[in-house]
């Protein structure tokens, strides 16, 4: 299994000092945090795409692209690109760039996006949310096949016989599809054969089990070969050496931000109780000491047998210094003990 991070680089206020950081300084913050995550032996580092205030990074390739040169072995992708308001010609671009500066790890996350900023900002219309995402889903693979392409669709201009550089390092880029638990999204990465990332933010992880299950039936169905079938779980996370603490660390920047986008969508403001039950060992949050957030890891791997999980380090600003330790402890802890598990589970199947 390979265990990584995610981040959408939020801004919110620093519990410390109960001011927002300098975009400049939590740019700075970031970086130290993706080249810890390849020092302590991470797989994987994601980064978010969003166009609001509350959260930094509009073009995770711009910053990818810098961490490709401060890095020697993590896998880089965004998390999520979204690809519906974007012009798939130019995230292919972007990212070969990332490929090349990285020596062939960068990945691409395709997603429709949860937030919506980014569809009038860039002139598309909120009615075509589903058929954009089909329609540059379909160009971005064929792009990343053939140098050369002719293309045709509905909403973005025709391609014909143009060719698209520069090319990546890799021979294709790998492109996962981003799913928040909508059956058709599934569907779709399995007929295409692409690996696909849940992400799992609330409720009880066991109720995402049907969309695994659809996945890998529809996977089979579009005859596509299951050993390489890929499946990344995402979910809300912080760890700390005492669980307690590490609670209390999370959930106020944590609660600020849920309530926050809350508001925004008609849900209700956290509070504590719900906090703890998320925390339960059955819940999404991945919240406590190292052993607390093995476990969860691996139960998460008894219901999905995913390839790859991915920890939101954090949801609201934390201080600096926590996140930097709650990365080396899923690094140097949690990732050896879960990949030995995991390990010794596929011996014994």
């Amino acid at each position: 299994m390979e265990i990584g991070i995610t981040t959408f680089v939020e801004n919110t206020p620093d519990p410390s000092t109960g001011k927002l950081l300098a975009p400049y300084q939590r740019i700075s913050n970031l970086m130290e945090e993706i080249e810890l995550a390849d020092q302590v032996g991470l797989d994987v580092f994601g980064i978010g795409e969003h166009h609001r205030p509350d959260f930094v990074v509009s073009s995770p390739a711009i910053v990818l692209a810098a961490a490709a040169v401060k890095t020697k072995n993590i896998k880089l992708t965004s998390a999520v690109t979204v690809l519906s308001s974007d012009d798939p010609v130019r995230v292919f671009q972007d990212f070969a760039h990332v490929d090349l500066l990285s020596k062939g790890r960068a990945e691409i996350m395709a997603g429709r996006g949860s937030f919506i900023e980014s569809f009038p900002l860039f002139g598309n219309d909120l009615k075509d949310y589903h058929t954009l995402y089909a329609e540059k889903l379909d160009l971005l693979l064929k792009l990343n096949k053939s140098e050369k392409i002719t293309w045709e669709g509905h909403h973005r201009p025709s391609i014909d016989n143009r060719g698209v550089y520069p090319r990546p390092y890799q021979p294709e880029l790998p492109i996962w599809v981003a799913v928040g638990g909508t059956p058709e999204s599934v569907v779709r990465a399995a007929n295409y054969g692409l690996p696909m990332t849940l992400a799992i933010i609330g409720g009880m992880p066991e109720r995402f089990v049907p969309f695994t299950n659809l996945y890998r039936e529809t996977y089979q169905k579009a005859g596509h070969d299951t050993t390489k079938l890929q499946l990344g779980i995402n979910s809300h996370g912080f760890i700390g050496e005492d669980s307690k603490k590490a609670a209390d660390d999370f959930y106020g920047p944590y609660a600020f931000l849920m309530s926050q986008i809350g508001r925004e969508r008609g849900w209700p403001p956290m509070n504590r109780p719900q906090f703890e039950m998320m925390r339960a060992p059955e819940g999404s949050l991945l919240v406590g000491s190292p052993q607390q957030v093995i476990d969860k890891i691996l139960y998460n791997y008894e219901l999905f047998q995913n390839t790859r999980f991915l920890l939101h380090i954090s949801v609201g600003t934390l201080p600096h210094d926590k996140v930097l330790r709650a990365i080396e402890l899923l690094g140097t802890v949690v990732a050896p003990a879960v990949k030995k598990a995991v390990g010794t589970t596929a011996e014994l199947t």
